[in-house]
């Protein structure tokens, strides 16, 4: 079981909020006083005077426009609620001999008028607004009686005031034991308040974010089963630099769907890797065929029979020509003669500048290099002549020729160096700038004409193992996972499938 998957930290982080916020919410309800809140909100405050000030003509009629003194007047519904977790009495209300438990002031204005209406089924509080129990008002101030207030009462003040225009400044002020008297949002003329607080909010946020974010990992992720091919172990696979793309990706994917595989790659060249194969075979002896694959660009030595062979795919490579050179096709006889030494300058083929030509070569454990000698040159190369690839080691060497350990290093070379010319498998047709692919006898390189076209440089892919590995090892699920999932990334590297149906009958061939 993954412990650590994305699905199960979500939902442990879900379940740890959800218990601390049950927990919090118990301490608080156990641990915290209930404090008592005394809640105010301007719901109107409207011009009724015929001075537009503030850019709002307005239209009187009646005793609005009869009534003295009213070119400035303004009408203003206060609500003041009880919107706390406790009931408030009038014991509850702290100022000091005072009969009044509130003040309403109305900063800049005079209050001319009051009327007072109560919630609905509190016809009660009526009794509290008389000049008896403290209601009365001066200049801009209206000083409100200590009014019991259940949960969730209200009462409102419908206020007539001239003096100013709308917006003037308007606080409720008083002090509440174990309580406070605040400022709500406007609304709507009787909008209830609230239902869930700021708090309640943030962690129903959460929660929620938690709840959808674990549903969509559970929807999305892939529950399909892994690849049948799967093993456990370590499993080392040497050999061909020219299928080292290929056997990247197919790692990566493999470790990705296969728990408990380790991969490891030592690209090394064909020959380098089947005799580090048979070595190995060699000195596990009885123990076993071990845990590894030989890539090679062609068959085996003939020597090493213990190997055993998988045709895996059609390779296919090409000769890269540094930019200065705007040659784009080359002969089998004028490649043969250029790598004798026959032709030493691009000037004696039609079309190449007056540049000196460089032989950038892979070394001798190179399978590109044994493809380049046995389907091309029909000979083997001839010797090094340089180090550095640029000046000849020996004044009298026909060619100058060096010798590289890698497909990169070839083609950053050849990209750099002035007439140069190497050789490359196709790697899905990418090179690097400053250099280009050449054609030969008029075909380029491609997979998808590989089964009418006679374009010469390609081989078979081999993968060799020491013996005849277990069925379950390994060595035989990596090498049926290439049969089966590795189609798509061999034929984007520049390689055919054999076991594909155009490859099939190709790699039966030879």
């Amino acid at each position: 079981m993954e412990w650590f998957s994305p699905e199960n930290v979500v939902a442990l982080l879900t379940a740890v909020l959800g218990v601390a916020t049950s927990a919090g919410v118990l301490w608080y309800e156990r641990r915290v006083p209930r404090r008592k809140r005394i809640g105010y909100r301007v719901q109107m405050d409207t011009p009724i005077g015929s001075e537009v000030s503030q850019g709002r003509a307005n239209v009187r009629l009646g005793l609005f426009n009869e009534t003295p003194d009213m070119a400035d007047a303004t009408l203003v519904l206060l609500r003041v609620e009880n919107d706390g977790s406790q009931s408030i009495g009038d014991e509850d209300y702290t100022g000091r001999g005072e009969l009044h438990g509130l003040t309403a002031e109305f900063t800049g204005r005079t209050v001319r008028g009051i009327a007072v209406t109560h919630s609905p089924d509190a016809e009660h509080l009526m009794d509290h607004f008389t000049p008896a129990a403290g209601l009365r008002h001066h200049g801009s101030v209206i000083r409100l009686p200590r009014v019991p207030l259940n949960r969730n009462e209200h009462f409102k003040l419908l206020v007539l005031l001239t003096g100013s225009h709308v917006g003037g400044p308007i606080k409720v002020t008083g002090g509440i034991r174990d309580g406070v008297v605040a400022r709500n949002k406007a609304a709507r003329p009787d909008e209830k308040p609230p239902l869930f607080g700021p708090a309640a909010r943030i962690i129903t946020v959460a929660l929620t974010a938690c709840v959808v974010t674990l549903a969509g990992i559970i929807v999305v992720r892939d529950d399909s089963p892994p690849p049948m091919d799967c093993a456990t172990g370590t499993l080392t696979v040497t050999g061909s630099t020219a299928f080292k793309p290929v056997l990247e990706e197919l790692k990566q994917k493999y470790e990705d769907e296969c728990d408990g595989a380790r991969i490891r790659l030592d690209v090394r060249g064909s020959n380098a890797g089947v005799r580090k194969l048979d070595a190995a075979g060699a000195e596990a002896g009885s123990a076993g065929s071990p845990s590894m694959i030989a890539l090679s660009d062609g068959p085996r030595p003939a020597a090493l029979t213990d190997l055993h062979e998988k045709r895996v795919a059609i390779s296919l490579f090409s000769l890269v020509i540094n930019d200065t050179v705007p040659v784009t096709d080359l002969s089998l006889e004028q490649i043969r003669r250029i790598y004798r030494g026959d032709i030493r300058n691009w000037n004696e083929i039609e079309g190449g500048p007056d540049l000196e030509i460089r032989l950038v070569s892979r070394d001798a454990n190179s399978g590109t290099r044994e493809v380049f000698q046995r389907r091309v040159l029909d000979a083997n190369e001839p010797a090094a002549s340089s180090r550095d690839c640029t000046t000849k080691d020996y004044a009298d060497a026909p060619v100058l020729r060096c010798e590289l350990d890698s497909t990169e290093q070839v083609l950053a070379e050849v990209a750099e160096l002035d007439g140069a010319i190497g050789y490359t498998e196709l790697r899905g047709g990418t090179v690097p700038d400053g250099a280009h692919r050449t054609a030969m006898d008029g075909t380029t390189p491609s997979v998808d004409t590989l089964d009418t076209s006679s374009y010469p440089y390609r081989e078979i892919e081999y993968a060799y193992t020491y013996g005849s590995p277990p069925a379950d090892s390994l060595v035989a699920g990596f090498l049926n996972y290439l049969d089966n999932y590795g189609e798509e990334i061999m034929r984007t590297n520049g390689h055919l499938p054999c076991a594909t149906p155009k490859g099939m009958r190709l790699c039966g061939e030879g």
